[in-house]
């Protein structure tokens, strides 16, 4: 499956509203980690049938990432039924993400 990209208009929708479990790629195009995190998110979704993978601009939707308290990038959460189960900070490799639904 392809990333969804999020904005303060869908997010609601597309995360809480979701009807299977989300991962969410907080980032910013500034941040250099988050450039390499990029591409194990994308691996990643393709790779998921029952995951949706969501990434969000953290410069383009400020209210959200302060929402849920974001204070370092690339961060990652995962989302069950509108809700936070997981999460994880820093640079994750792609098994730890799959490891965040368990």
């Amino acid at each position: 499956m392809a990333v969804t990209v999020l904005t303060n208009d869908n997010f609601e929708a597309e995360v809480l509203k979701a009807d299977k479990p989300v991962l969410v790629d907080f980032w910013a195009t500034w941040c250099g980690p988050c450039q390499k995190q990029g591409p194990i998110v994308e691996s990643f979704a393709e790779e998921q049938s029952d995951i949706k993978v969501c990434k969000l601009d953290v410069d383009e939707a400020s209210d959200i990432a302060e929402k849920f308290n974001i204070m370092s990038i690339p961060t990652v959460i995962a989302f069950k039924n509108g809700e936070v189960i997981n999460k994880a900070v820093g640079l994750t490799p792609k098994e730890a993400l799959a490891a965040l639904f368990q």
